[in-house]
């Protein structure tokens, strides 16, 4: 099993960059991303909006030429892929600009390039051995088990920013009403007392 575990790990090799951010938004503002790509390059976008107002943004993606590539407004979550047709600098941009009060915060995954067969006979005529057809179906789940983490973690913490959220309003609810109530019970007690001392002061005057 070690042996097995450490062959995989020999024969497991990329060409595929990747770069996961999670950042910071502000109101009325814009944040660009740039990435210089070759030409013939396909590349994938993910991104969420896991805190912040309605949980939106608007995005879009440039080419060298300022051509707008994707262009989405007020998304809470999208993807993207493009194969690039030119060499040059590729945008990336996240706005903010028509909330005017409230930050976001933004999650980013950036990939690009292709991934290259585990084992180079994998794209020949000749027929996988068990131990390397047991790699490719190890690097497939583990593909997949990254997969579901990442989608685990935004949703944590997607969730966690909401119950925050709820709590402070709940809190503050409670607050409202705990000072509403003694109020209340100051006047009552007061005006109560007000009937007591106006029914003394007619008595003490009829006598």
């Amino acid at each position: 099993m070690v042996y097995l575990g450490l062959s995989c790990f020999l024969l497991h090799v990329f060409v595929v960059f990747g770069t996961e951010i999670t950042f910071e938004l502000p109101d009325n503002d814009k944040q660009c991303f740039y990435e210089e790509l070759e030409k013939d390059v396909k590349f994938d976008i993910d991104f969420q909006v896991i805190a912040g107002g309605n949980y939106d943004v608007d995005s879009f993606v440039t080419d060298p030429q300022n051509n707008v590539l994707y262009n989405e407004q007020k998304k809470q979550y999208d993807s993207f892929s493009h194969t690039t047709a030119m060499k040059g600098v590729y945008k990336v941009c996240f706005s903010n600009e028509f909330s005017t009060f409230t930050d976001k915060t933004v999650y980013l995954d950036f990939r690009h390039g292709d991934e290259e067969p585990i084992i180079q006979t994998m794209t020949g005529p000749v027929a996988l051995t068990q131990m390397e057809s047991s790699c490719v179906s190890i690097h497939e789940i583990l593909k997949v088990v990254a997969d579901s983490q990442t989608w685990y973690r935004l949703r944590e913490a997607h969730d966690r920013t909401k119950a925050e959220h709820l709590l402070e309003r709940v809190t503050y609810w409670s607050i409202g009403e705990t000072v509403l109530l003694f109020v209340i019970g100051i006047g009552q007690v007061m005006m109560l007392r007000s009937f007591f001392s106006e029914k003394k002061g007619s008595v003490a005057a009829t006598t």
